[in-house]
């Protein structure tokens, strides 16, 4: 590790909290999300005071963290929160698992417990948390390495995209460095090595078998937008006659194109499942092929599947991922392969259509009927009128919860008005994620598409939206229960009453916060309360309150799977 030496010239004066402060200021930092306590308020202030800072004072540690890594996600920069010592860091132990599975690199200051005190109330072991949770912990004990610690914990959240926690004891953060302060951000020590080539041989085998090939779906992942391939994915399916597909966390990449069928995984669609049970071969750009992605393989049964990736791992979450793996930056991967295809179009006869166009315009996502509940809407029908309301420039947060796929199904808005992070699997946080894209996104309409039982998790952040003065709309789909348990308790036999807590009065809540409510009740008025909002200055909530008869497929098949 490199040191910043101290030295008897030029001896500072300043405080280490405003030092480190100024670090992170180094380092670009101009967003923060922090809960204040003892541990890190002189550091969040210091840090607060700096010019163009935004510091968003939140009303819980796990929000503030939750916050930054949608503010991730939406950026592509580094996200920054901090919390104190001892409960104020272990309360993070959910947000940040589903950080580290869902790569998104993040900062996070934390105070630890005084180091020269014989005890403390709130001292904890900070660092087997941290560890347990698979982030990284840098104990930052050493004066003559401080700055070194805080340039390590950025280099390695942006090269390994990864959370990492920087503690710091409390009682050193009021003492003076004692030495010249000069920082060197971590940039200059991140290489910059170009664009992964494909090998040649490697490139010859895909486009020998691609030319091969029928019936080709090319399916675009994170990896693919991010290093800006989705050009290249269009023009290898339209050379082939194949089809496109994008993973959830970039749905709406291939929006535009007449021959886009949207999510592959347990979110496809109806039409989107039958053309990958028929596929013969995938050409997965940029994306891992998850579980879920891949619905355990149920999803393309028949297909062969080549992976371009710069980091192919061979098995993900307990499966084999591909049969040829070219290693790889997206792009520059897959425009290799595209230049081996040569000129001349190879076009499958079939495959694409007028009629499959047609079909995908009509038909429903999920066709499966439900017996009807008096005074309660199917959330497919209310999704579809919300998808017809709604202008497809706001920006869609989809959290989590078996409400989700319904949200999910709203097409027609590209990848960056898109955002969702679905990794361990916890409710709670749309909320959250919400307010981080609003902050990544100030001049733009941020839409919550989230369940009951997720937004009362969480939902003092409401009081965090009125002081912030955040304009947000949030869209409930109520069921009056944790919708998941109460399908999987039915479906044992069991009684559902532990997950039934009712319909309740969200609009009164939201008023409740200084916001506006509303329960829907006519969705034919969607239209004209989408341009209210649009013209108004305050967060809003509606309220759809859905029948709890309504499986999503993913529940269905997760429920078939098991009986």
């Amino acid at each position: 590790m490199l040191q910043n030496t101290p030295t008897d010239a030029g001896m500072t004066e300043a405080p280490l909290y405003d030092v480190l402060a100024r670090a992170f200021y180094a380092e670009g930092v101009r967003v923060h999300f922090t809960l204040m306590g003892d541990g890190n308020m002189h550091w969040a202030t210091a840090l607060a005071a700096m010019p163009g800072v935004r510091t968003y004072h939140v009303r819980h540690e796990h929000c503030a963290v939750a916050m930054a890594m949608s503010y991730s996600v939406a950026t592509g920069e580094t996200g920054i929160a901090s919390v104190t010592c001892g409960p104020g860091l272990t309360q993070l132990m959910t947000a940040l698992p589903a950080a580290v599975r869902a790569r998104i690199p993040l900062v996070i200051f934390s105070g630890e417990s005084p180091l020269h005190s014989a005890w403390y109330n709130q001292e904890i072991d900070q660092a087997p948390f941290i560890a347990a949770t698979g982030a990284r912990y840098i104990q930052a004990h050493s004066f003559p390495l401080m700055l070194s610690h805080v340039r390590e914990a950025f280099r390695l959240a942006r090269m390994e995209r990864r959370p990492v926690v920087i503690g710091v004891p409390y009682d050193l953060q009021k003492k003076p460095l004692g030495f010249p302060a000069e920082y060197v951000p971590s940039e200059k020590f991140i290489p910059d090595v170009g664009r992964m080539e494909a090998p040649a041989d490697h490139v010859a085998r895909a486009a020998a078998r691609i030319e091969a090939a029928q019936r080709v779906i090319v399916l675009g992942g994170r990896g693919a937008k991010e290093s800006g391939a989705a050009e290249e994915c269009v023009e290898l399916a339209d050379r082939c006659g194949g089809l496109l597909a994008e993973t959830l966390p970039v749905r709406g990449l291939f929006s535009e194109h007449p021959f886009d069928l949207g999510i592959a995984g347990g979110f496809s669609t109806e039409i989107t499942k039958e053309m990958f049970r028929t596929c013969d071969l995938i050409v997965a750009v940029g994306a891992s092929l998850t579980y879920h992605t891949a619905s355990n393989g149920r999803l393309f049964p028949q297909a062969e599947i080549i992976q371009i990736d710069s980091d192919p791992v061979g098995v993900n979450q307990g499966r084999k991922v591909a049969d040829l793996y070219v290693r790889a930056d997206a792009k520059a991967g897959l425009r290799s392969i595209l230049n081996k295809l040569g000129t001349e179009k190879h076009t499958t006869p079939g495959w694409r259509s007028p009629e499959l166009v047609q079909r995908m315009a009509v038909e429903p996502a999920d066709s499966h009927e439900f017996e009807a509940v008096p005074g309660k809407v199917d959330p497919r029908v209310a999704v579809a009128a919300l998808d017809k309301a709604l202008p497809k420039d706001w920006v869609l947060v989809n959290a989590s919860g078996h409400c989700s796929y319904f949200t999910a199904q709203m097409r027609g808005r590209s990848a960056d008005n898109f955002v969702t992070i679905r990794e361990f699997g916890a409710i709670g946080n749309g909320l959250s994620y919400a307010i981080g894209v609003a902050a990544a996104k100030p001049d733009r309409t941020i839409v919550l598409l989230d369940g009951d039982g997720g937004l009362l998790m969480h939902v003092q952040e409401l009081e965090t939206v009125k002081r912030h003065g955040i304009r947000l709309l949030l869209c409930i789909l109520n069921d009056g229960a944790y919708g998941s348990e109460i399908h999987k308790l039915r479906a044992d036999g069991l009684s559902d009453e532990g997950a039934v807590f009712g319909y309740g009065d969200l609009p009164a809540i939201a008023r409740g916060f200084g916001l506006n409510g509303h329960t829907v009740s006519d969705l034919s008025a969607l239209g004209d309360m989408a341009d209210r909002f649009g013209k108004s200055d305050t967060a809003e909530l509606w309220d759809f309150q859905i029948s709890d008869r309504v499986l999503s497929p993913v529940m269905r098949s997760a429920i078939q799977s098991k009986h």
